[in-house]
């Protein structure tokens, strides 16, 4: 029986999406837009045929988020030619950037979760407080 290489089961448009977030984040920071912001490739999702790339991205300040977006979707045209000068593909893909939430809707969720977690053992702290005098009445009598 034949060992696995490491690349065996690794498909070819996984390690270009993941030399795309590479490439990608260095050319976003280089921007010039002074609206843009600071931003963070999250994932790079490139089509078998390795025509296109969905982008998803988030940024430090909520309120740019649309802007944000806007800006690198306007970009992308500029961003797939400086990536296809690097890349040795027969292909650039065509870019798609999307705003990704998941971070912020996780810390929402997570502070209602402490929330709810805190109003639970004040409650159960009361109930022992409760106990604890019933308890000491009736050993007065």
């Amino acid at each position: 029986m034949r060992s696995r290489s490491p690349r065996q089961g690794y498909s070819r448009s996984d390690r270009v999406s993941e030399q795309l977030q590479r490439d990608l984040a260095q050319l976003v920071r280089e921007l010039k837009d002074p609206r843009l912001g600071m931003v963070t490739l999250l994932e790079v999702v490139v089509s078998k045929d390795l025509a296109h790339a969905k982008v998803w991205f988030d940024v430090l300040d909520l309120e740019q988020a649309k802007q944000a977006e806007e800006i690198l979707n306007h970009a992308a045209g500029f961003l797939r030619h400086e990536l296809g000068r690097g890349l040795k593909l027969r292909i650039t893909p065509e870019l798609k950037f999307f705003y990704d939430d998941t971070q912020r809707r996780g810390n929402e969720l997570s502070a209602i979760i402490d929330q709810a977690v805190a109003a639970d053992r004040l409650n159960h702290s009361d109930d022992e407080t409760d106990s604890d005098s019933s308890d000491s009445t009736a050993e007065l009598k």
